[in-house]
């Protein structure tokens, strides 16, 4: 099913909403548990498509799933897995499904995935991954749509990656957490999902340090153990919440949220004209006054997020001024301004950069989704537009936000969710 989003825009939000697990935290997770024979118990898990996606591959390799989604627990059996061919037609759907082939490799020897899908944000190459899988012993064999990595035993090596890749960091360290030896990643990944999965590695008794800086340490163990986990909160949802108050001019508290994880956020909201409160795990925001442009630049963590590049680019068509964003993570991210300008955004592309001129208004209009976050981008601009806006192809936002309209209209949104068939 898929369906269409439509808002009345013009009313301020209010309310107290809370946060899901991460998306970006709960996949990796999952494929790790393909480390562990036995049942590991996951805490927070948003039911998303990508979720079920994921459930789907690692039933495809043998492992048993049972996911309440009331609870929000998932419940994985990994102690006889049948295969090491993760499909094509379930890798396609969702690029996160290729972080089996590292944990397949160190637990079976071998693993087989098809070439992996997902939004078409930019290239996203994989040769990170294959690069520290081979450093490690892996052969690596590429056939017509398909990769094929085998392996008697891995063993640890030093492993310096060109760009700090967050797929290649989790990949290479989950398949490091079974090798012989110590593995060291250089230039590696930052991101909290990713400090998140070495939590969770440690928590069945992997040996992992220095996970959240640019050097990580793995000792290889033969073996771990079951365990029972709770995936942080999900800091890209939590920004959607905080932006959709800036650009209503509302107050909104934002619930199970780790703020030290959203400081480049907060830092851009202040200067945008927000005031921002923090606690323990809420996160007060309120706008005082115009919004005013700012420039913003996407970089790895603790850099901008570029999850956040598109949603914030629709609080930016309201400033009072002119700002600049400036895309270094994917290549093609931009595909969202061609429907933020049939709601009359005023943006400028070149190259790598997106020359935002502010407006008074937009006016709501009929447009589509491009991919997650150009969707979660097209509904906070609806909900400051004058009219009605209604998102279409919002498939793409259920891969990433758990009720997104619900939670919308809870803080008091004009918004409504009618479904249709494909």
């Amino acid at each position: 099913m898929n369906g269409i989003i439509s808002i009345e825009g013009g009313v301020p939000l209010y309310g107290r909403v809370r946060v899901e697990g991460a998306k970006n935290a709960c996949l990796p997770i999952m494929a790790a548990s393909l480390l562990c024979e036995g049942q590991i118990t996951l805490r927070d898990i948003p039911a998303l498509e990508d979720v079920y996606t994921m459930c789907k591959v690692l039933t495809a390799l043998g492992a048993h799933t049972d996911y309440n989604p009331e609870e929000k627990k998932l419940l994985l059996e990994t102690s006889h897995l049948s295969g090491a061919v993760a499909p094509y037609e379930l890798v396609r759907k969702m690029r996160a499904s290729f972080l089996v082939i590292g944990p397949l490799l160190a637990r079976t020897g071998q693993a087989r995935v098809s070439l992996p899908g997902g939004c078409a944000i930019g290239i996203r190459p994989i040769d990170l991954h294959l690069k520290g899988l081979k450093a490690m012993g892996a052969e690596v064999i590429i056939g017509h749509g398909f990769i094929e990595t085998i392996a008697d035993k891995l063993h640890g090596e030093r492993i310096y990656l060109d760009f700090p890749s967050v797929g290649a960091t989790e990949n290479i360290m989950m398949a490091a957490a079974l090798a012989e030896g110590t593995t060291i990643i250089e230039n590696a990944a930052e991101e909290p999902e990713v400090v998140d999965l070495a939590r969770f590695i440690n928590s069945m008794g992997g040996h992992i340090s220095g996970a959240g800086t640019d050097t990580i340490r793995i000792h290889g163990v033969s073996s771990l153990s079951c365990t029972d986990y709770t995936v942080i909160p999900d800091r890209i949802e939590a920004g959607t919440f905080m932006l959709s108050a800036a650009i209503t001019g509302g107050t909104v508290t934002v619930e199970n949220v780790i703020p030290a994880h959203l400081t480049p956020l907060i830092a851009k909201l202040k200067e945008v004209g927000c005031e921002v409160v923090e606690e323990e795990a809420l996160i007060h925001i309120r706008r005082t006054g115009p919004i005013r442009a700012v420039d913003v630049k996407t970089l790895p963590y603790p850099g901008f997020p570029t999850d956040l590049q598109s949603p914030m680019m629709a609080l930016l068509t309201f400033a009072k001024g002119t700002s600049v964003i400036t895309e270094t993570v994917f290549e093609n991210r931009f595909m969202h301004v061609d429907e933020l300008r049939r709601m009359g955004a005023q943006i400028k592309i070149e190259s790598h950069c997106a020359v935002v001129s502010g407006r008074d208004k937009l006016y709501g209009a009929p447009v589509k989704s491009t991919d997650l976050r150009a969707g979660a981008a097209l509904v906070l601009a609806g909900l400051a537009a004058e009219g009605r806006t209604d998102v279409g192809a919002i498939y793409h936002i259920d891969r990433g936000y758990w009720n997104l309209t619900e939670k919308l209209a809870s803080l008091g949104a004009n918004i409504t969710r009618t479904e249709q068939s494909h």
